[in-house]
């Protein structure tokens, strides 16, 4: 049995392929911020073809581009709605208020889910003192709901309807590949409708570094501008962007591996006695259960876990995270299980 490390605390932990450390270590470059490096060029153009958009923006992380996004698309003193557990609500240490000057208007949604009957109760009604809507943001898929993805039809019909109310709206695809390889879609065809969508190289696609935004060809010209303000004006950056090519032709194709992986791995887990898990929900590359039914708490079994070599993540003192990606194998997943047995068993 192997004694390796077992890491499925996050698909952010990747390690680059030996084609990406090739392709970086001979990158063609120059300076970005003159829009010289030819490597980061490409990269962008290539993001934008895929997803259909007239221009995209190489930013360092899934953070940086949703906060660009919100700064662009909002006015201080608007609300942002999004569904209660996202990344911008919970995660981006409330960059919104710090750098845009908004608040978020939160919303339950079961699976994190969101649809427009969720969201129009939530819009604010046109009276002046109260904070008006500014934007709406969806996740897609939705980490912290268990990687669970928005149907196609939901979001095209949340875009129209709040494009009748002359309300942008932003995407947050980090794993928008593995929301497209559940559905079977392609990612232009899923993000038609918003006006900015960001997404992950360095999440399931593999690549050391690095996150896109994408949208219209003036948007981008602005966010520009915006990455530069928040430091994120990038030099000989086509080191980078050499792998982020690589992640964004040859990651996709491999998703359905790690989907298939925390699949098993999800099954074999609800089997545990104390542990509980809504296998529905289980979609993609993340999921999540709740322990306390084992007399343990999730840190307890997260410390028990890495003394036996598996490291997962902890949601909060009930829930623990399981994450799948392409450095972690069918039989690592079976291990993992195995040792979580073995811990709840004890």
């Amino acid at each position: 049995m192997s004694t390796a490390i077992i890491d499925l605390r996050s698909d952010t932990v990747t390690q680059p392929s030996e084609q990406m450390r090739r392709a970086m270590a001979s990158a063609e470059v120059g300076d970005d911020v003159y829009g010289e490096d030819p490597t980061i060029n490409r990269l962008e153009s290539r993001a934008a073809e895929i997803f259909g958009r007239q221009a995209a923006i190489f930013v360092p992380s899934g953070t940086m581009g949703n906060q660009i996004a919100i700064k662009l698309h909002t006015r201080p003193g608007q609300e942002i709605l999004c569904e209660e557990r996202g990344h911008i609500a919970n995660w981006e240490m409330a960059m919104l208020a710090w750098f845009s000057g908004c608040m978020v208007r939160p919303i339950a949604a079961p699976q994190g889910i969101l649809s427009w009957d969720l969201i129009a109760p939530k819009l604010a009604p046109p009276i002046y003192y109260v904070a008006p809507t500014g934007l709406i943001e969806l996740e897609n898929t939705h980490n912290m709901a268990g990687g669970t993805v928005t149907p196609e039809n939901t979001m095209h019909d949340i875009c129209a309807r709040a494009h009748e109310r002359k309300i942008p709206v932003h995407l947050d695809g980090a794993r928008i590949f593995n929301a497209a390889a559940f559905l079977n879609r392609p990612v232009a065809e899923l993000t038609k409708g918003f006006d900015s969508v960001m997404f992950c190289l360095s999440k399931g696609l593999g690549a050391p570094v690095g996150s896109l935004l994408v949208g219209g060809k003036e948007f981008i010209a602005e966010a520009r501008s915006v990455r530069k303000a928040l430091g994120g004006g990038m030099r000989q950056a086509g080191v980078l962007a050499a792998a982020g090519l690589i992640a964004l032709e040859e990651g996709p194709k491999r998703l359905h591996e790690d989907h298939a992986n925390v699949r098993l791995l999800a099954e074999g887990v609800a089997a545990i006695k104390g542990i509980t898990i809504d296998l529905p929900t289980v979609q993609t590359n993340v999921v999540i259960c709740d322990v306390s039914a084992t007399g343990k708490t999730s840190a307890e079994i997260a410390t028990a876990l890495k003394a036996a070599g598996v490291l997962i993540g902890t949601v909060n003192p009930q829930l623990v995270r399981f994450v799948t990606h392409l450095n972690v194998t069918t039989a690592q997943c079976k291990q993992a299980v195995e040792k979580l047995a073995a811990i709840c068993r004890a």
